[in-house]
């Protein structure tokens, strides 16, 4: 592979780790109560709400981002049926060009589930890697330009043993990241199996980070539901402003590799793990 790359060095589509989103979707009622709970856990601020068609497809959505300094959510709530196979993708990521980007994903190892398409400020494409992860690619026709964050987030996916190895080099490739550790006995309490072990591998590249949990799917609630990763400064003053602001923790706080861990649902149902450094 790093031969074909050299023979071949495709250009970086990334663009930073603070464009790529979380795709959250909840029921139109539940919007606010989600913006409020969120915002209030972790800061920052939503941009104006729209109501749009995001997807190729007749549909209607309301539309916003939350944009917080420890990661951003593209927030929908459909007002309509949601046209397949949306709902499925985890994240979407900023491309600086959706041709190159698309071509780079096939030759990469990725399926395209849904060919580009226009919205109302840009394109976008559904891929899906292997193991059947599905991820957004979009590209604005301005530019956006938005602050970094103070911490990147991870984007936290779960596959089965026989697709890790084909997901962990497809995405590398096309991210042009690298794996920063491949830990084949990581501690089973981090999928709530404190008496097992598993495999984890972390990668980072321009799209940020992206944990890849290795497991044979027998999964406790509600690890496998959450998508997105979050670290703070303070694990308990996080969880006690989400809990002051309508959120639930699923799991209680724990230590494993060198962070203090959570698992938090959000109303409208959104779950996420929060972690902090362990002190």
């Amino acid at each position: 592979m790093a031969k074909d790359t050299a023979k071949h060095p495709a250009a970086h589509v990334g663009v930073g780790a603070q464009y790529d989103t979380t795709h959250v979707y909840v029921a139109p009622e539940d919007v606010e109560k989600f913006v409020a709970s969120f915002l209030a856990t972790f800061g920052g601020q939503s941009t104006k709400q729209v109501v749009a068609t995001v997807t190729p497809t007749p549909s209607s959505t309301t539309s916003q981002l939350l944009q917080t300094p420890v990661g951003t959510v593209s927030l929908f709530g459909f007002k309509t049926p949601i046209p397949y196979p949306f709902g499925a993708e985890r994240t979407g990521y900023l491309v600086t060009d959706m041709d190159e980007a698309i071509k780079q994903a096939r030759a990469a190892g990725a399926d395209v589930v849904v060919a580009t398409f226009p919205d109302p400020i840009g394109r976008d494409a559904v891929i899906q890697w292997p193991g059947g992860i599905n991820m957004q690619l979009y590209w604005h026709t301005t530019k956006p330009s938005y602050a970094a964050f103070e911490t990147v987030p991870e984007n936290r996916v779960y596959v089965s043993p026989e697709r890790a190895d084909a997901l962990a080099r497809a995405f590398v490739r096309f991210s042009h990241g690298k794996i920063v550790s491949d830990e084949s006995k990581a501690a089973g309490v981090e999928i709530g199996r404190p008496n097992d072990t598993y495999r984890r591998i972390r990668i980072e590249s321009a799209f940020g980070k992206m944990t890849v949990l290795v497991t044979d799917g027998h999964l406790p609630y509600p690890y496998g539901r959450e998508m997105t990763g979050y670290e703070v400064a303070n694990l308990k003053d996080t969880l006690a402003k989400a809990t002051g602001a309508g959120a639930k923790v699923l799991v209680e706080p724990f230590t494993s590799d060198r962070r203090q861990s959570a698992m938090v649902q959000f109303p409208g149902g959104y779950v996420a793990e929060i972690h902090a450094a362990a002190k």
